[in-house]
């Protein structure tokens, strides 16, 4: 079967901290009565059946939350000697852990350094930016338990990259997030994710909404702020989060392209050269990418997990039926199904519609579906345009990737000028 991937979450939505934009803190309302800890049975069970589904050489684990950190290191020990126990001849496992940083120390660092681990850290920005969201479950800022943490994994040699959450606090500082994470932190593998979440998103899932619910584009129900809005006060505005790519985007390639990658600028090159994205929001189709909880239960997309969108339980039903079901065949498919304003926009080949869960917004006729980042989101693919098409340009002619990225830099210091 085709590849895909299951991001896991061994404590659930348990988090030592208290971010008041979490999407998935208010899971644990429908998590059955327990333990917020995955068993060693339900470990073993989904690791055997992970690698046995795969036909791929590469095997990845992607760990997440909640805070992964709070099951120990010695949970992770365990999950490395089942991946050693079912690893099949010619398979290579890999494993992400995505954190807060802030339960880090040494002897984590050893451990994620010692077996390769990727690490994901999350960080919004300086201390003024990343704390106005990012806080402890007595309210104290978190920045500098982040910032110790990057330091902590640097000096232990342990890869890492950070995800920046783009909310409504931090989207018209790019520059000065940028830097900080370029300079401060040293992230040379950046990723900025929007902060979009209608009101209510806590008990109706993504499609739950009716149509008369669903705000006008450019009229005020679409924008965070305005009361009566669609979305939560902490939620990027459209236009911010499109003008925020765009400030980053000419800081990148006038000054780091070659040296600091960011995966948004990545996967527009990569359609800009007609290749599959490498990112699910801005794919065709989806449905390669589930969640499993801690209980066992797997769910369509990790932005999906609501009742409606379980597709049974690891412990009774095979991973690879419920991967491959029609059911989730269904749901994958749907991402294509667009609205007329989609189909007939410039950038389509590039945004695809971007995530179904942000598609909330009403076009000007009227018709459902259209993305609440839109208006930002064309934007900035306008904006990136003529650079894009130099890479592309430049692959095409059997460039390196560096020379076309050289020659980008290029063009960009001389239109600067």
């Amino acid at each position: 079967m085709a590849a895909y991937q299951v991001m896991i979450k061994p404590c659930g939505p348990t988090c030592n901290l208290a971010c008041r934009y979490c999407y998935y803190t208010s899971k644990a309302r429908m998590m059955p009565p327990g333990d917020l800890r995955m068993a060693d049975e339900t470990l073993e069970a989904f690791v055997r059946q992970y690698m046995r589904s795969q036909d791929c050489g590469v095997i990845t684990f992607a760990w997440q939350g909640g805070e992964p950190t709070l099951m120990g290191v010695d949970f992770f020990r365990k999950a490395l000697e089942l991946q050693e126990r079912y690893r099949r001849p010619g398979q290579t496992v890999e494993n992400t852990l995505q954190t807060n940083g802030t339960l880090l120390d040494d002897d984590w660092a050893e451990f994620l350094h010692d077996h390769g681990f990727l690490v994901g850290l999350s960080v919004d920005g300086p201390s003024s930016l990343h704390d106005v969201y990012r806080q402890d479950k007595r309210g104290n800022p978190t920045s500098a338990k982040v910032i110790q943490a990057s330091r902590l994994l640097t000096r232990h040699r342990v890869d890492f990259n950070t995800l920046t959450v783009v909310n409504r606090a931090n989207s018209r500082r790019p520059l000065q997030v940028y830097r900080f994470l370029r300079n401060v932190i040293g992230s040379r593998y950046m990723q900025f994710i929007p902060c979009v979440e209608p009101n209510g998103f806590e008990d109706t899932p993504p499609q739950g909404w009716s149509e008369e619910e669903m705000p006008f584009v450019h009229r005020p129900g679409a924008r965070p702020g305005p009361e009566g809005s669609f979305v939560t006060e902490w939620s990027v505005d459209p236009g911010d989060y499109g003008e925020f790519l765009i400030a980053v985007f000419d800081e990148w390639v006038r000054r780091d392209v070659g040296r600091v990658f960011v995966i948004n600028f990545e996967a527009a090159l990569g359609a800009w050269l007609g290749m599959p994205s490498p990112a699910c929001t801005f794919a065709e189709t989806c449905g390669g990418s589930l969640a499993i909880e801690h209980d066992g239960s797997v769910y369509s997309c990790d932005h999906y997990v609501y009742p409606e969108h379980r597709l049974g339980s690891i412990c009774e039903d095979g991973l690879a039926e419920m991967v491959r079901s029609e059911r989730q065949s269904r749901f994958g498919r749907e991402k294509a199904r667009l609205p007329d304003a989609c189909r007939r926009c410039d950038v389509l080949f590039a945004c695809r519609g971007e995530c179904p869960r942000n598609r909330f917004v009403r076009a000007p006729d009227g018709t459902p579906g259209l993305n609440y980042l839109c208006t930002g989101l064309h934007r900035y693919f306008t904006h990136i345009s003529p650079w894009m098409d130099v890479m592309a340009k430049g692959l095409g002619r059997g460039q390196c990737a560096e020379d076309a990225l050289r020659s980008q830099a290029y063009m960009a210091s001389r239109t600067s000028r």
